[in-house]
């Protein structure tokens, strides 16, 4: 099963990181269904400070831009995601509005 991980900064606010740790203890189920049906058959999510790591495994026909389209095309995934921008931001280095950001691979035992 292929496996992704990527990185993202929260704001560097106690409050808000707070709150975005409230909202991921109750993800709304259309967002788990819109994960779920792109094929993702796992996902977790770690923090440190302020930055974030997520887990991806997926199942051998996942694509990233089928699941960006099929994001694009759903309000719900867009509502939750305008949401988490408040929280969020892009890592140093990347582009305005970027923000999950794939890691490589450097050693595996």
């Amino acid at each position: 099963m292929p496996r992704y991980c990527f990185a993202l900064d929260l704001k560097n606010d106690p409050c808000l990181i707070a709150e975005y740790e409230a909202w991921h203890k109750s993800v709304w189920p259309e967002i788990i269904a819109s994960i779920r049906y792109a094929g993702i058959d796992h996902m977790e999510i770690y923090r440190w400070e302020n930055r974030l790591f997520m887990i991806m495994e997926v199942k051998d026909t996942f694509c990233f831009e089928r699941k960006a389209a099929m994001d694009a095309a759903n309000p719900k995934v867009q509502e939750w995601e305008e949401l988490m921008w408040k929280y969020q931001q892009g890592l140093p280095g990347v582009a305005a509005g970027e923000k999950w950001q794939p890691m490589n691979k450097l050693f595996a035992l």
